[in-house]
């Protein structure tokens, strides 16, 4: 499969901002003073959810990242992404 330049660009541009996001969420739920996250001390299933649904899209953003990656070093390579 070939992927056009602006595809790649788009494709790392959501892995890098998935990075930056789901981070960012993930540093915040941990420390949630609401007593949404935590309960007497204890993680609650808020908290056990949402860390799933942050860990899940952060691995889905790093697979689209590198996918865009590739693409775009296969094209300043002058390459076909799946020779690379």
């Amino acid at each position: 499969m070939k992927l056009s330049r602006s595809a790649s660009w788009f494709l790392l541009a959501f892995g890098v901002w998935s990075w930056f996001i789901w981070i960012t969420f993930a540093r915040n739920l941990w420390k949630d003073g609401s007593g949404l996250a935590f309960e007497d001390g204890e993680p609650t299933a808020y908290f056990w959810v949402h860390l799933l649904l942050a860990m899940t899209s952060f691995l889905l953003g790093t697979v689209v990242g590198v996918i865009g990656l590739r693409g775009v070093r296969a094209l300043r390579r002058g390459q076909h992404p799946d020779q690379g």
